[in-house]
């Protein structure tokens, strides 16, 4: 036995009964009853008529026992520890005090900064030697681009 389900309400029609309605465009609408028909025509919205099935569906209307909601899973949280530092010293260091935490903080950047100033003293203290070894004539001749990739040094004119 074939059946068809109503356009507008979504009920089931059965042989024998229902109307059907052929639109422009040849498409096909099949209706349980003259009030479904005359509801889609008016262009009502079958999701805001009460006795409709999607309206039923839309607001969990005589839904069964067996599908009752579903149990949602919760996300359950973890600590994992990061490349750098174990998870003991992630916690340690959450659980220290603000005052603490600064107090470490303020001293791990003035000793970087010494370390900074340290590299830059003793650069400075290459840069001064070389820069006297130069003065004396010591320091390494300057040489072209060409020269230093091996060209043949450049002949100067001997008449004039």
């Amino acid at each position: 036995m074939r059946t068809y389900d109503d356009v507008f309400s979504g009920q089931r029609i059965y042989p024998g009964k229902g109307k059907l309605y052929i639109r422009g465009d040849s498409k096909i609408f099949r209706f349980q009853n003259g009030k479904t028909e005359s509801l889609f025509l008016q262009r009502k919205n079958p999701r805001r008529i009460a006795w409709t099935t999607l309206f039923r569906r839309q607001h969990k209307k005589g839904i069964t026992e067996e599908a009752a909601k579903k149990r949602t899973r919760r996300t359950v949280k973890h600590q994992r520890a990061i490349v750098g530092a174990s998870l003991d010293v992630i916690k340690e260091r959450r659980s220290m005090r603000p005052e603490a935490r600064a107090a470490a903080r303020t001293a791990a950047i003035k000793e970087s900064k010494e370390k900074k100033a340290a590299t830059e003293s003793k650069k400075k203290l290459e840069k001064a030697k070389s820069a006297s070894g130069a003065a004396r004539g010591q320091g390494q001749r300057l040489q072209s681009k060409q020269g230093a990739k091996g060209a043949a040094p450049k002949v100067q004119a001997k008449t004039r």
